[in-house]
């Protein structure tokens, strides 16, 4: 199942309006489907992402990843939840500097809780920065849309 799968069934868990939670989280990192390893190309498929962006996170040092005997990366349970994590980051804008930064805090321990609270709480606020700016676009182009004679709303397809 590829991110975009992932991401629009937590979507459809929300509703239209519906408030976030931490369930629906939970619901797009449960990976109880997901076979206990997996080659590149499958978690390239799963992710939605190449197998080269894969190869890029790995020597970014964002992601381990052990090697079978012929020396092709075979991707854990745990390997695959951090890209999935990644992923939501990267696709949320967050700089791979400051990936990297937290990446490196969470595998420095617990004692780096504040850090990558702090990390975190500075990603919301730019997130939530471009959601405002991106409503503001749509309200724009809804405005255009009426304009032309076409009908603006969530019903525009």
């Amino acid at each position: 199942m590829a991110t975009d799968d992932l991401m629009t069934r937590a979507l459809e868990t929300l509703g239209e309006d519906g408030p976030l939670s931490v369930e629906v989280i939970h619901r797009l990192t449960d990976l109880a489907d997901v076979p206990e390893s997996m080659m590149i190309t499958e978690v390239a498929e799963l992710l939605d992402v190449s197998p080269h962006t894969l190869r890029y996170y790995e020597r970014a040092g964002l992601v381990e990843v052990a090697r079978d005997g012929n020396g092709h990366r075979v991707y854990d349970a745990r390997a695959v939840r951090r890209l999935v994590f990644v992923t939501r980051m990267r696709l949320s804008g967050m700089a791979m500097r400051d990936l990297r930064r937290y990446v490196a805090l969470v595998d420095a321990g617990e004692q780096t809780v504040p850090e990558r609270l702090e990390l975190l709480v500075e990603h919301r606020d730019s997130i939530r920065r471009r959601i405002r700016e991106l409503s503001l676009s749509l309200a724009a182009t809804e405005y255009k849309i009426a304009t032309y004679g076409g009908s603006a709303g969530p019903d525009v397809s």
